[in-house]
């Protein structure tokens, strides 16, 4: 019985020493002697029993990121060392304390906000430097820390924006988009604004588009306009983003037909479908070559133009679109039979008939022009149509389109009546209206 109570009081000894060895090292941190500290803790730490304890741990990330935010190791490779030991340290504190009871303590609270200050004065630093995924991994965790801060109401601020901004930013710049909206949108939620916060909208509005998320991207669009309401970006529709954002053309057809695939009567998209197909397709770049899926490409684009003007009747430009097109075509078609007529030529002797290939190329071109430039008079018609019908007076845009529709169904007219030869009916109809648009188009001034 005796020998129990002499384990039992040299226990309690024990223990008693363990705890004012806390205490004494928790008073040198109070007392700034944190070098000191620093050795204590150190000390301690090489025994089992003062490194079982939570307060070592919390003890020693207090002392560690003190340390590493002194004017003598901050950003330095040595307070670089001070702030990783910190930070394991805590972490292990709270693994073993979910609740972080001693964070009620003031002197511990040092702990976690030196932590903080570190990982932001060296991450400002990488920032500065544009070091962006070292400077995205640091901010990362000064949110984590700031999150903490005021979970615990040790800092009393609803969000800390300018840690959320530079998380934000850095990773952005260090190409991780998803952690960037992360990041933004908590701020956005927060409806942060004002200098340097315009970008987070516009940000958000392209990558929620990007991801196809209409509700977000709606959401954020409509922020930003509330936020920013003389910027234009902010009024931009989906529509211009589909086309906006990707710079590949089969990547602008492809957003634009997904786009028309969750919104079939969206006329916008339709039209500008065909348009894109149509700045492709009659490019004016030189040297530009024709794609090689050209024909399915047409008649994509045709079919576009077709369901546009369908969807806005009154709207003559899906018509002046497409027969645009079939004049272009039937002018490059023009110069391809000059180009093979002329070499035709060239190797023909005088006075010898050309090759049956060669007549056959040249014969096939005719009768391909024929079918291109006539594929023009019908949405010319339709166009012509809408025009003649608009108040008066046109306007010179009106006016301008009006002329150059009535002009070309005159000349396709005169195409049909000299082919007409042989055959009156046909003569006669194409011979009238050829009059008919040669006055219609004397008429508009």
């Amino acid at each position: 019985m005796k020998q129990f109570l002499l384990l039992l009081t040299g226990l309690v000894l024990f223990f008693t020493v363990q705890a004012q060895n806390y205490e004494t090292i928790k008073n040198e941190v109070i007392l700034q002697q944190l070098k000191k500290a620093k050795e204590d803790v150190d000390k301690g730490m090489t025994n089992t029993k003062f490194a079982s304890k939570s307060d070592a741990y919390i003890l020693k990330a207090t002392i560690y990121a003190g340390l590493a935010i002194d004017a003598t190791n901050k950003n330095t490779p040595a307070g670089d060392q001070l702030l990783a030991d910190a930070e394991a340290a805590f972490k292990k504190y709270q693994e073993m304390e979910p609740t972080l009871p001693l964070l009620s303590d003031p002197v511990y609270q040092n702990g976690p906000i030196n932590i903080y200050s570190g990982l932001f004065s060296s991450g400002y630093k990488d920032y500065e430097a544009k070091n962006w995924k070292p400077a995205s991994d640091k901010f990362k965790k000064v949110v984590e820390y700031s999150d903490l801060l005021i979970s615990k109401k040790i800092i009393s601020v609803p969000a800390d924006t300018n840690s959320l901004l530079l998380a934000g930013l850095t990773c952005e710049s260090a190409g991780l988009k998803d952690d960037a909206a992360k990041y933004y949108t908590r701020m956005a939620d927060l409806k942060a604004n004002g200098q340097g916060f315009e970008g987070i909208y516009r940000f958000l509005v392209g990558y929620y588009y990007g991801k196809k998320d209409m509700a977000n991207f709606e959401k954020y669009k409509a922020l930003g306009k509330e936020l920013y309401p003389k910027n234009d970006y902010f009024t931009y529709d989906k529509v211009d983003f589909a086309v906006g954002l990707e710079e590949d053309f089969n990547k602008k057809v492809k957003a634009l037909e997904e786009t028309i695939a969750a919104d079939p009567t969206n006329q916008k998209a339709i039209l500008l479908l065909g348009e894109i197909i149509y700045d492709t397709l009659d490019s004016r770049k030189e040297g530009a070559v024709p794609p090689a899926n050209a024909a399915e490409l047409e008649t994509k684009m045709v079919n576009a133009f077709s369901k546009a003007a369908g969807l806005k009747p009154g709207d003559e430009t899906p018509f002046i679109y497409t027969a645009d097109h079939f004049i272009n075509k039937s002018i490059k078609i023009s110069e391809a039979r000059d180009k093979h007529v002329a070499e035709m030529k060239a190797r023909t002797k005088p006075g010898t008939p050309s090759s049956k290939e060669d007549v056959a190329k040249r014969d096939a071109l005719d009768q391909e022009y024929g079918v291109a430039f006539n594929a023009a008079r019908e949405p010319y018609e339709k166009a012509a149509e809408i025009l003649g019908k608009k108040p008066t007076p046109l306007s010179g845009v009106d006016k301008q389109q009006y002329k150059k529709v009535s002009g070309y169904l005159a000349d396709i007219a005169t195409y049909n009546k000299n082919k007409s030869k042989g055959n009156p009916a046909n003569l006669a109809k194409y011979t009238a209206e050829e009059k008919k648009w040669n006055d219609v188009y004397d008429s508009i001034k």
